[in-house]
């Protein structure tokens, strides 16, 4: 695993948004084509390996918290477990994930979390990497089956009618992935429809949640928590599992996008090569470690502790409670012009791996403003 310095393309940004991915230069730096990584192919055939076997381990987490009642550890609202329960009971559609790794290219990739249920970042894992493949290394391959995948994932949908797609609708970098998502739905033959969550309404005569237009919302795909769209007004209304609605992410999900699935794993799977000692107290970690809130998005509340060094985030989260991970620093890379630690964020699609994305941050967590890397293979 080596960082290259290249030279950028002219009129990248062009070509960018014309694919959709508007919020290229977000803060104003995100997408930075003046590094890649370059891989072996061997290399790449450890993370693909590494990510469908912690697929599985998590999928194994899931049906054990389930079995042995072990809900009260992941704050999720008690109204809401039977919906959740029932939806792994009948293993509901999933679409996609990505698993966030430390990994310098040898050894064994180590899991730092599973952002399960709204991963970002797939415009640019996808289309814009390998639009910047094309050009820059034509002879190369990339570790990136993204958007093939997700329309063979698509295909796979089991249920008949409209699909909507909504998040909150003034987040540019969200909508930017929702209407990629979307678009990758269309090209897989469902049908669709784009909406704010804030659009979202009951209807009592019908006992139905509707759209803008009053049209019956049967399918939705939510850019949108969980835990947020736990709170929402209409929440009462998904509650139980005889609400007719299926939900993507589903319920389930809100298990394993949950910090508190870490110890869960640690506790099932012991010294596995890809996973870092992770537990519900302080006093059970040795050495430097990680202290995690149990939902936690953009790096936010996040606190290093190595040697006396404390590093933290501020943020929202925290209320509902903390797990401490075993540090496991990202490789750090200096060229003495942009110095940066590095996390590869690896996409898993239905139960397969069908991917990375790497960024970049001038520290050891990683936010909504780190930078964006792409990468190849020889």
């Amino acid at each position: 695993m080596e960082r290259i310095s290249l030279q950028p393309r002219s009129g990248w940004q062009q070509q960018f948004e014309q694919l959709g991915f508007s919020y290229h230069s977000i803060d104003g730096l995100y997408w930075d084509e003046r590094y890649a990584y370059r891989f072996t192919e061997q290399q790449i055939d450890v993370l693909e390996q590494a990510t469908e076997d912690l697929h599985q381990m998590c999928l194994q987490a899931v049906d054990h918290v389930l079995r042995h009642g072990m809900q009260e550890r992941f704050s999720i609202p008690p109204n809401f477990w039977q919906r959740v329960e029932q939806s792994w009971r009948e293993r509901e559609f999933s679409l996609y994930g990505r698993f966030d790794l430390s990994w310098n290219g040898q050894g064994a990739p180590k899991m730092l979390e599973y952002n399960a249920d709204t991963p970002t970042g797939l415009v640019e894992s996808s289309v814009a990497q390998w639009y910047w493949l094309q050009d820059v290394f034509p002879d190369a391959d990339q570790f990136n089956s993204i958007h093939e995948k997700l329309i063979a994932q698509w295909q796979s949908f089991p249920h008949k009618g409209m699909l909507h797609f909504a998040c909150i609708m003034q987040n540019e970098e969200d909508e930017g992935n929702l209407s990629y998502l979307r678009d990758t739905a269309i090209q897989a033959g469902l049908t669709t429809r784009q909406l704010g969550v804030e659009q979202i309404g009951w209807d009592a005569q019908r006992a139905r949640l509707v759209d803008d237009v009053d049209l019956v919302i049967d399918n939705l795909f939510k850019l949108y928590p969980w835990e947020w769209l736990s709170r929402e007004a209409f929440a009462v209304h998904l509650e139980q599992p005889s609400t007719h609605m299926r939900i993507i992410e589903p319920a389930w999900k809100m298990i394993l996008s949950n910090k508190a699935i870490l110890p869960v794993l640690w506790e099932l799977f012991p010294g596995h090569p890809n996973l870092l000692p992770a537990f519900v107290d302080r006093w059970r970690i040795q050495g430097d470690y990680v202290k995690k809130p149990l939902y936690s998005r953009e790096g936010e509340n996040i606190s290093i502790y190595r040697g006396s060094e404390v590093i933290h985030t501020d943020g929202e989260y925290g209320a509902e409670g903390y797990v401490y991970q075993a540090l496991a620093p990202q490789p750090f890379f200096d060229d003495g012009i942009t110095p940066a630690y590095t996390s590869i964020g690896s996409w898993v699609v239905g139960d397969q791996a069908a991917g990375i994305g790497i960024r970049e941050d001038a520290t050891l967590i990683t936010k909504n403003t780190s930078r964006f890397i792409p990468h190849y293979f020889e």
